[in-house]
């Protein structure tokens, strides 16, 4: 049974990040570059000469993108309550530290496993077919799920060091940015890039989670999607710990 303050302080979270504002770059951003990219693109990378071979292989994609946005929210979070006192407040009532962590968690994930679902929506009123086979589709949400924590932990690793707000937007734009367009959501990784590109989407959690949602999706799963997912549970478990100390051991306050 899930504690009554984690319920609590999920929902109080998911109120918070739920504002027309936030669901815009949550959702619209995503679903923009579904649309867009997704007819756009087809039109240049020839993809069987119509925009749905392309759409299918970004639809998935997409919805690893997700993970990444969940991330923020958590990250984003814990720099805005501690910049404006509201962690402090919340600790002094019947919360307790590792209560706000796994809200922040758990916010995390079900936003990134909501935006995934709201992106296969999408995908399948777009292309007009809804096969997505049920084993496929249980690995898809569920290294979704994983990386919703992975970026999750990641962005509160940030938050716990950073006190300014131009200097964490900085960095949480910069590696958003640098995350998705380095990984396999957008395009295929292919030999003929450059090798510093191709050693960017080697390591990159995102091309895991990217390749391994859209064989999924597709019915095609691998055993280099199971190495993916392992070594991305590795990665997600220390990045967790670290945000854990890290989060723990900062001041409630950025003042």
């Amino acid at each position: 049974m899930v504690p009554p303050n984690l319920v609590r302080l999920i929902y109080r979270n998911v109120r918070v990040n739920t504002d027309p504002a936030s669901l815009v770059i949550l959702l619209g951003l995503p679903a923009m570059y579904l649309i867009f990219f997704g007819y756009g693109f087809a039109s240049v990378v020839a993809a069987g000469g119509s925009s749905g071979p392309y759409l299918s292989f970004l639809a998935p994609g997409m919805m690893a993108f997700q993970a990444v946005m969940a991330g923020t929210v958590g990250g984003s979070m814990l720099w805005a309550d501690r910049r404006w006192g509201m962690l402090a407040q919340l600790l002094v009532g019947p919360f307790t530290r590792i209560e706000y962590l796994f809200g922040i968690m758990f916010t995390s994930l079900l936003f990134g496993l909501g935006g995934a679902a709201i992106m296969l929506a999408l995908a399948i009123a777009l292309l007009g077919v809804s096969t997505v086979p049920l084993g496929g589709g249980l690995v898809l949400f569920g290294a979704i799920a994983l990386g919703s924590i992975f970026f999750g932990s990641l962005m509160l690793f940030i938050s716990a060091h950073v006190k300014s707000n131009t200097a964490y937007n900085s960095i949480q734009v910069l590696l958003l940015f640098l995350i998705s367009f380095a990984s396999t959501v957008f395009y295929p990784f292919s030999t003929s890039l450059p090798y510093a590109l191709q050693v960017l989407f080697a390591i990159n959690p995102l091309t895991y989670i990217a390749d391994t949602a859209r064989n999924g999706y597709h019915g095609a799963l691998t055993l280099t999607n199971g190495y993916e997912m392992a070594i991305l549970a590795v990665e997600t478990a220390v990045l967790l710990v670290l945000a854990t100390r890290a989060y723990l051991r900062s001041d409630v306050s950025t003042e």
